[in-house]
């Protein structure tokens, strides 16, 4: 062994099975599936039963004309997009002075289409977090004491993994009027995700991060909310993302949250026991090493570790060099050398944020890869804390 892949946060290696069905679909038809003859139809049947499919394992009320909606995507960043821009406007609505919500903790595919919506003048706020990570029902009610067009908080941080009470501030959300939207690119083909239970407006996910293939997510949307497009040009997915869906990425997706559904509760605590393995092992070295969500729900894969008295980058670069593939934080903010949003707004001292890396385990991942990490990454920070005692 020479290298360990701990960074299936950022993504995961494509599943055999789905690599196999994307195949069968690509070499079965060929078909766009807004064509009426029978290549056409074939390719439509394909996405369809694979949307309904989809729709089933998240969760969604399909049992009427007027279901939730699975809206396929190019990947969670166009979906969380399209979600801060345009959920509880209207077609054809122009940006207004309305208030728009996001955590202070969200990815940058949240973080950014806010901003953006601030320079269309739109009143855009961050909702702080607790210590913890939290977000605090109570905080958010407070802000929305004043009308507002939305809400976006994330079910799971990418940095950290820390869970989010969703369903609680939904409540709040809804009891006050306000549609709200979750980012949970992280959590689905992880952890149990239902879509009606959290109670939201709008959710986000992506294929890539549970063994499905690059280049496709989903927008999945209530019944009844009201969601401008983002993009125009075509009457695909009743008008609202417009353009050709591929067959082979739909079937990958599918396929992919097949496979979870069949393996949820053995995938979920073997993830737990590697990242668990893989924390017991750091901090018996060095207890003062700090767990970031330790206290708190996280996803089971996810380990992000302040090792205190070395530095992240060199830390970081170091280990690449070692054999160990981690982050400094989500892969969408690869190559900032700003220290992390999600941690400074937690609160973290400047030696924690200086010092925090990111680990995360995933179904390729192994025991022995776990020792493999753990003894590269205690070798490296005792090297690099001689060096800087020197």
């Amino acid at each position: 062994m020479t290298r360990v892949y701990l960074d299936h946060a950022a993504t995961t290696p494509l599943l055999p099975e789905v690599a196999a069905a994307m195949d069968r679909v690509n070499r079965e038809a060929c078909g766009n599936t807004a064509s009426q003859h029978g290549f056409g139809r074939a390719m439509r049947r394909t996405v369809e039963e694979a949307r309904e499919r989809i729709g089933e394992i998240l969760g969604l009320d399909q049992s009427s004309i007027h279901a939730d909606r699975v809206i396929f995507t190019s990947g969670g960043t166009e979906a969380n997009n399209w979600a801060v821009r345009c959920l509880g406007r209207k077609v054809g609505e122009a940006p207004t002075s309305a208030r728009l919500l996001v955590s202070a903790v969200e990815h940058p595919s949240v973080q950014g289409p806010a901003d953006y919506c601030a320079v269309e003048g739109e009143v855009v706020e961050r909702v702080a977090v607790e210590r913890s990570g939290i977000v605090s029902a109570a905080a958010l009610a407070e802000r929305l004491e004043q009308p507002a067009r939305m809400v976006s908080i994330g079910l799971a941080n990418s940095e950290t993994g820390i869970l989010q009470p969703i369903a609680m501030l939904a409540d709040v959300c809804r009891a006050r009027g306000v549609p709200m939207h979750t980012d949970a690119v992280q959590a689905v083909g992880k952890i149990d995700v239902d879509f009606r239970q959290l109670g939201v407006d709008a959710m986000t996910v992506a294929a890539h991060k549970f063994g499905g293939p690059l280049g496709i997510g989903a927008l999945i949307v209530r019944s009844g909310a009201t969601v401008a497009p983002l993009l125009f040009g075509g009457f695909q997915q009743d008008a609202l993302r417009p353009g050709t869906e591929s067959p082979a990425l739909v079937m990958g997706m599918r396929t992919a949250l097949d496979i979870w559904q069949r393996e949820r509760a053995l995938r979920t605590a073997r993830l737990a026991a590697l990242r668990d393995e893989l924390q017991k092992l750091l901090t018996a070295a060095h207890p003062e090493f700090v767990v970031h969500g330790a206290e708190v729900p996280r996803l089971p894969q996810t380990l992000n570790i302040a090792m205190v008295g070395t530095d992240r980058q060199a830390l970081f670069l170091a280990l690449d060099q070692a054999g160990v593939a981690c982050s400094t934080g989500s892969a969408c903010a690869s190559g900032s050398s700003e220290p992390s949003p999600t941690l400074r707004a937690m609160g973290c001292s400047e030696a924690e944020l200086a010092s925090s890396l990111r680990f995360s385990v995933g179904l390729t991942t192994d025991r022995a890869e776990i020792a493999f990490a753990a003894e590269r990454i205690l070798g490296v920070f005792n090297g690099l804390r001689r060096t800087s005692d020197g």
